[in-house]
C-alpha cells in the first residue's frame, strides 16, 4: 500500500487521467441504473403496490393482465385466500381543451384488499358510477379533489374524491374506481351487469378454483405478471446490457493504462528486484493502485450521480436504488483491480540484469 500511494502521489497526472475515465464511466452507469429503476417503476409500480403473491388469469391470456377475461360466474367459484377481482382499461383524460393525458384505470371493490393507499380525500363508492381516486402523478399535473374530469372516448364525466400515492402501470398514471364506473367509461352508459373481470389478485393464502371448467384459469406469480407487461422485459434487458458493457469497458481501460505504465517502469522494477524486493510486493503495489484509482473515481461518481438526481426534470423517469448503486460500485472497484492483473505477467518476466543494462 505504501509503494502504491507514493507512486500515485508522485505521478498525479497519469492517475488523475485514469481516475477521470473511471469517474465518467461510473457516472454513466449510475445514471443508467437510475433510469432503469425509474422506467421499471413506471411500468410495474401499480402491480407492486398490491403487495400480492399471485394472480389468477384466464388460460388464454398469455400471462397478460389486459389479455385476460374471467367471467364473473367463475370469479364466484374461486375459494380460499385473501383475494380481490380487478379489471383495467387504458384510456385518456382531458387536461385541457387540446391536451389529453394517457391513463390506466384499475377497477376493484371499494373494500378490496389491494385498494390504494390514500394521501388525501376518501375512497370511491362502488355504488356510484362517477367517483374515482387518482394517483399523485395526475395530482402533479393539476387535477384536484372535487374536480370533474372527462375520461375516455365518451368523455364520461367523473368526480375526483381522493388522491393516492404516486403509482403507474405500463408507463401511465393510475386511476382507481369501481367496476360500475369502469363500465360507464367503456360503454358511455352505466350498467349493473359486469360480464367479466381481467384477473383475481391473490394477496395471500391459497386460492383454488376446482369448480371452474378445467383449462379455463391459471395461476402465476406476481413476478411473472410483471415480466410479461408489454415492453418491460425488453426495456430492462437493454439497459442492463448497457450497464454490463460499461463494466467491460472499465476492465479494458484500466488494463491498458496499467500495462503501459508497467512497461514504462520496467527499469525501475529491475532495480527493485536487484535490491531483493519480491514479485509479490511489486504486484501487490500494482493491485493497490488499481484499487485506489477505482475507489476514488467510483466514489466521486456516486456523489455526483446522487446530486444529479435532485436536478433532473420531473418528466424524466429516474429512481434511486442505493443498494443497487452500492453493488455496482463494488463491481466497478473490483473490475478496476482486475484490470491491473494484466500487468502481473509483465512484472514476473522482468530480468533485473537486463532491466538495468548489466
Amino acid at each position: 500500500m505504501f509503494l502504491s500511494t507514493r507512486e500515485i502521489l508522485h505521478y498525479k497526472a497519469r492517475y488523475i487521467l485514469i481516475g477521470s475515465i473511471i469517474f465518467l464511466i461510473a457516472y454513466v452507469v449510475f445514471i443508467l441504473s437510475g433510469l432503469a429503476t425509474g422506467l421499471s417503476n413506471e411500468f410495474k409500480q401499480g402491480v407492486v403496490d398490491w403487495k400480492a403473491e399471485k394472480v389468477i388469469l384466464s388460460d388464454s391470456s398469455n400471462d397478460l393482465l389486459n389479455g385476460s377475461q374471467i367471467a364473473t360466474s367463475d370469479v364466484d367459484k374461486i375459494k380460499g385466500g385473501e383475494t380481490s377481482p380487478i379489471s383495467l382499461f387504458t384510456t385518456s383524460v382531458d387536461k385541457s381543451k387540446d391536451n389529453r393525458i394517457n391513463i390506466t384505470i384499475f377497477a376493484m371493490p371499494d373494500d378490496s384488499v389491494i385498494k390504494p393507499e390514500l394521501k388525501n380525500g376518501q375512497m370511491f363508492d362502488e355504488n356510484k358510477s362517477d367517483e374515482v381516486v387518482i394517483s399523485q402523478g395526475l395530482a402533479d399535473e393539476g387535477f384536484k379533489i372535487g374536480q370533474k374530469i372527462k375520461v375516455g372516448n365518451h368523455k364520461t364525466e367523473l368526480k375526483v374524491v381522493g388522491i393516492s400515492k404516486a403509482s403507474d402501470y405500463s408507463a401511465t398514471p393510475l386511476v382507481y374506481t369501481s367496476f360500475k364506473t369502469l363500465t360507464s367509461v367503456q360503454n358511455g352508459t352505466s350498467s349493473e351487469q359486469i360480464p367479466f373481470v381481467n384477473a383475481v389478485v391473490v394477496k395471500s393464502g391459497e386460492a383454488t378454483y376446482k369448480d371452474v371448467k378445467a383449462g379455463q384459469l391459471k395461476t402465476i406469480s406476481i413476478n411473472e405478471l410483471i415480466d410479461n407487461i408489454p415492453g418491460y422485459t425488453a426495456q430492462q434487458t437493454t439497459l442492463d446490457a448497457m450497464i454490463y458493457f460499461m463494466f467491460l469497458i472499465v476492465l479494458m481501460i484500466v488494463g491498458v493504462f496499467m500495462y503501459v505504465i508497467t512497461l514504462q517502469k520496467v527499469p525501475i522494477f529491475g532495480i527493485m528486484k536487484a535490491q531483493g524486493i519480491s514479485n509479490f510486493v511489486i504486484v501487490k503495489s500494482l493491485l493497490w493502485q488499481g484499487f485506489w484509482v477505482g475507489l476514488v473515481g467510483v466514489a466521486l461518481a456516486f456523489l455526483a450521480s446522487y446530486g444529479t438526481s435532485f436536478i433532473l426534470p420531473a418528466a424524466m423517469p429516474f429512481g434511486l436504488s442505493i443498494p443497487t448503486w452500492i453493488l455496482y460500485s463494488a463491481i466497478l472497484v473490483v473490475v478496476s483491480v482486475l484490470g491491473s492483473v494484466f500487468s502481473i505477467f509483465t512484472v514476473r518476466k522482468v530480468d533485473p540484469t537486463k532491466a538495468i543494462g548489466a
